[in-house]
């Protein structure tokens, strides 16, 4: 072929490329930036053309949404059952993946099939039995103890979401081990470091990107979770954000307070938003220093 036109057909494909880049740039961030400007339009504001700026900083929408709406003891409940999960993710993960990628036994290959065929299961195709078999719990427990336990407790939640993580989760994780030279395991053993101790002191700082990959999508996935949240807690205290946030848009497009809603919506994007900016270097050398690979 032409150097030339090798040279000219590189140039169109990256332009189009770029293009396609900023194309879904532009889809994404022009909803996020609306939201935010609505955010801070006074209720007036709204009858008026969407694209408008507004007038001025009317902060009052996020004071109404953090209190009257109850969105701040909503985060709470979010931050609690998003940091339990996390934490029980990590303490059971990281474990597992470590043996699975570097250690051989009898039943390796068993376990490493039962994770993958976790992969294929949708959390929210099983929540209605995962309910029913708390239910009966909290029946049994009601006649031993008295009270119920397993439903509408957050501790609970997480619990569940730490379990659904865990197939995808013990994958990528594996996967990352499987890339680091056995080497410094080796001179961990000639050292006297035992096998715990080495997981955690040599295994764990070296595949800090791809912790921080795993943390992130599954800060992701617990943050905004609906279905399982909406069914295991009931009572209005015990809400997360997304469930509340539901809540409120209901409510709030009854009573026309647009600029409530909007910013109860970006009190749950926020958090989201600032974890992948400092996040967003290890993220990426997480995921492509081996991090997804088999």
């Amino acid at each position: 072929m032409n150097p030339e036109h090798q040279h000219s057909s590189n140039k169109l494909y990256k332009f189009f490329i770029y293009l396609l880049l900023i194309a879904l740039a532009v889809v994404i961030i022009v909803p996020v930036g609306w939201a935010f400007l609505a955010s801070i339009k006074q209720d007036v504001e709204f009858y008026g053309s969407p694209w408008a700026l507004p007038e001025g900083f009317h902060l009052q929408n996020f004071a109404d949404a953090w209190q009257k709406a109850k969105m701040g003891s909503y985060m709470l409940n979010s931050v609690v059952t998003t940091a339990i999960a996390l934490v029980l993710l990590l303490v059971i993960a990281l474990p597992a993946a470590y043996v699975l990628a570097r250690y051989k036994f009898r039943s390796s290959s068993f376990w490493n099939m039962l994770f993958m065929a976790g992969l294929f299961i949708n959390i929210n195709y099983i929540v209605v039995p995962i309910f029913l078999m708390l239910n009966n719990g909290d029946k049994s427990l009601r006649s031993l103890l008295g009270q119920p336990f397993l439903l509408n407790n957050l501790f609970i939640l997480a619990l569940v979401y730490a379990a659904m993580a865990l197939p995808f989760t013990i994958y990528l994780l594996s996967g990352y081990f499987k890339t680091l030279p056995k080497e410094y395991e080796e001179a961990a053993s000639v050292d006297g470091a035992g096998y715990f101790r080495t997981m955690v002191q040599v295994i764990m700082p070296m595949a800090k990107p791809s912790i921080v990959t795993v943390i992130l999508f599954n800060f992701l996935s617990f943050w905004n979770e609906y279905i399982i949240s909406m069914t295991l807690l009931t009572k209005p205290g015990l809400r997360t954000l997304p469930v509340g946030l539901m809540n409120l848009m209901a409510a709030q497009k009854s009573a026309v307070q647009y600029g409530q809603m909007y910013a109860g919506l970006v009190l749950v994007m926020l958090p989201t938003l600032i974890l992948y900016m400092l996040v967003q270097k290890k993220l990426t050398q997480g995921m492509t220093m081996g991090g997804l690979k088999g």
